[in-house]
């Protein structure tokens, strides 16, 4: 059975307005939606509501998995993607000074995300007081909500620093709010996480799959360790708990790696093995919110192409990230992709035509013209400077590095939606994964590294090298002892992970994110300061608090 979130009906609890999502199916099947008027204070101490309540803490994660604001926050001012042709958020990119206070996207993740924190604490308070409810149910709900309460902090944290850290339900306005520690925000995201662990359940996954189990907020304190391991909360044991976390992960609950890269993300197998947790989306669109809209961010301009028109199974191109030179070089090296599987597994190399006809060639002026008809090559990227004699022979345009643009790029695979219902929708339906056991062994690896147990770190992440591996070719892509060292995890999570909503995090956590934006981001490079390891304060939010800026600081350079 599948976790599924509705999106019927809202109920606003408290000043933040936490959100309840009304009704809610633990099955393949969605419950009829009832609009309920007149709903009181006191509903969600009913067992009724106090399940929607946790339903609805669940549904903040839609607010940044898969949406235009987690990705912009997470790819753009990366040293491994860039700024394709269009959209309005450029600026992230590029660190300009539109980059400011009064950013969409800066109060986008400020408001959904204490709104679910507030939804959370709600949830949290009323418990006590709600009967007709199972003891033991109540705490596995709780407990999942101390986690989200927890997720949603730590993606604050992340991102702008200490902010408000509350722990309980407002439910009165208030314009009194001051900024936690960084320290502060630790302990709170650590207790939640830890006093989550004994009542949720002990096993992969739930039978309402989409529910938080022990392993996935195991995966989460092995994360949170090594980040703050590089922080100012640092302790000299982070390392030690996040490695025995991530062992726990590895060890303790039968999550797999699939033997096969490209399964990970493969359309509808998206409930596999090694998904520790993933964000619910659905098919249906009353149940779907905004949906995961990641499928289109990441495609080149084929549409408009000879032989090509926008279709479902190519995907809606909006073209708003494009793989650095860096990223096409060096992590995916071209001498590297004979035994590491990857880069064929993670971008698209061919696109077949589903417009026949003749027509004039645009990039590819090795022939003047080409011909197809409907289910023939059309573009062929082959990730090599293939020669003008050799391209001259093939009867479809191949696109060659030195012909990438802003248009023009190898468009990732791993988010593409052939399910959508036509090639306009934006709303994609298809679950984004949160957590992998491929990440938990890098976290691993990583963790082992900085504690100095060198063989542990080699084994963890040879792990994810085999497994990446051609057929035959896994001898060949093991590491030794001499080799492992940072920049291989640099570059060993950027191979495994791209695309995923991890790499300013693990930039920021490496504290090199200003270093390889200069080296490898052209776009970000003139304008990026080490202020930028920080994102600016909502202006509305400093503007809001009694006592202004004094009371609530804003981000140094901002």
């Amino acid at each position: 059975m599948k976790f599924k979130l509705t999106q019927a009906k809202f109920l606003r609890v408290g000043a933040l307005g936490a959100a309840l999502l009304l009704g809610q199916s633990c099955s393949d099947s969605v419950l009829d939606e009832v609009v309920i008027a007149g709903i009181g204070n006191d509903y969600l101490n009913t067992p009724t509501g106090f399940n929607d309540g946790v339903n609805a803490t669940y549904s903040y994660l839609r607010q940044w998995y898969g949406t235009e604001t987690g990705n912009n926050l997470t790819t753009f001012g990366t040293d491994i993607y860039t700024n394709g042709a269009d959209g309005g958020h450029k600026f992230i990119n590029r660190y300009d000074g539109q980059f400011d206070s009064r950013s969409g996207s800066i109060n986008d993740v400020w408001n959904d995300l204490y709104v679910g924190i507030n939804s959370a604490n709600a949830v949290i308070d009323r418990a006590p007081n709600v009967t007709g409810v199972a003891e033991n149910i109540k705490k596995q709900r709780v407990a999942e909500v101390k986690f989200l309460r927890a997720h949603y902090y730590f993606i604050l944290t992340r991102t702008f620093g200490g902010v408000d850290l509350r722990l309980t339900e407002t439910v009165e306005p208030t314009k009194v709010a001051t900024r936690a520690t960084v320290p502060q925000m630790y302990a709170a995201i650590i207790k939640d996480l830890t006093e989550a662990l004994p009542d949720l359940e002990n096993k992969a996954r739930s039978g309402d799959y989409g529910r938080v189990t022990r392993p996935v907020a195991e995966h989460m304190l092995a994360e949170v360790y090594l980040t703050k391991a590089t922080s100012e909360a640092k302790a000299g044991d982070d390392y030690a708990k996040a490695a025995t976390y991530a062992k726990n992960v590895i060890n303790n609950y039968g999550i797999e790696l699939l033997p096969n890269f490209a399964d990970v993300h493969r359309p509808g197998n998206e409930m596999n093995k090694e998904v520790i947790f993933a964000t619910q989306y659905t098919g249906d669109p009353l149940n779907n919110g905004g949906g995961n809209n990641s499928h289109v961010f990441f495609l080149m301009e084929y549409d408009v192409l000879p032989g090509m028109q926008r279709d479902v199974l190519n995907g809606r191109p909006f073209k708003r990230y494009k793989p650095t030179e860096y990223t096409l070089d060096n992590v995916f090296a071209l001498a590297n992709r004979t035994k590491d599987s990857r880069y064929f597994k993670t971008y698209k190399d061919v696109y077949y035509s589903n417009k026949p006809g003749k027509y004039n060639t645009t990039f590819d002026k090795s022939k003047a013209t080409v011909t197809f008809a409907l289910g023939d090559t059309a573009i062929y990227d082959p990730g090599y400077e293939m020669s003008t004699a050799e391209r001259a022979k093939r009867p479809y345009q191949v696109l060659v590095p030195s012909a990438y643009s802003e248009r023009l790029f190898p468009a990732l695979s791993k988010n593409l939606d052939p399910n959508r219902v036509d090639r306009t929708q934006f709303a994609g339906t298809r679950d984004y994964i949160n957590y992998r056991l491929a990440d938990t062994y890098l976290i691993l690896s990583e963790a082992l590294l900085n504690s100095g147990d060198i063989p542990g770190a080699v084994a963890a992440i040879n792990k994810v090298r085999r497994r990446a591996a051609w057929p035959g070719k896994e001898k060949e892509m093991e590491v030794a002892a001499a080799d492992m060292n940072m920049m291989l995890i640099m570059e060993e999570r950027a191979r495994e992970l791209i695309g995923e909503q991890k790499r300013w995090f693990d930039l920021k956590r490496w504290g090199v994110l200003v270093d390889r934006v200069k080296k490898y981001n052209p776009e970000g490079a003139p304008n990026i300061q080490p202020y930028h390891v920080l994102r600016p304060i909502p202006q509305n939010q400093i503007d809001r608090v009694e006592g202004g800026k004094d009371a609530f600081s804003q981000n140094p350079g901002y």
